[in-house]
């Protein structure tokens, strides 16, 4: 599965916290992550994350993009609270993750709740709905 990971500032400690206490799981995926998030879970846990721009120069973006293209399975969004100049930026992609069926946690108890999701297969269907997934490529062969 494809995991997009984003965290405001504010809430990059908790997001680290989270993917060392399910770095065993998370290694199983593809993690991509905003620059700055990436470098800071990869720092922390050493999982191996595609790491794209900083959510202000476009990461953001990135990752909405890869949402409406299928490309995303899950994303972990723990965004700041207190309102903000980039809030439209998490709504769209709250928005896309609801319009291409991704599931979304945007705090620590719906996060954990989707890892364990994933470590169970609950989440598979996400296989057969994304045509890049090993599940399809081979249907094509």
């Amino acid at each position: 599965m494809e995991i997009a990971i984003m965290a405001h500032d504010k809430r990059k400690e908790l997001m680290a916290q989270l993917c060392i206490a399910y770095c065993g799981i998370l290694s199983k995926h593809k993690l991509c992550a905003t620059s700055v998030t990436g470098k800071y879970i990869s720092d922390a846990t050493g999982l191996q994350i595609e790491r794209l721009l900083s959510g202000c120069q476009g990461g953001e973006h990135q990752i909405a993009s890869r949402i409406a293209y299928n490309e995303i399975d899950v994303v972990l969004y723990f965004r700041d609270t207190a309102p903000c100049s980039n809030c439209d930026d998490a709504l769209d992609i709250i928005r896309l993750c609801d319009l291409h069926n991704v599931p979304i946690a945007t705090n620590i108890a719906t996060a954990e709740v989707l890892i364990c999701a994933l470590e169970r297969g609950d989440l598979d269907w996400r296989e057969i709905v994304n045509p890049r997934s090993d599940y399809n490529q081979k249907k094509k062969r």
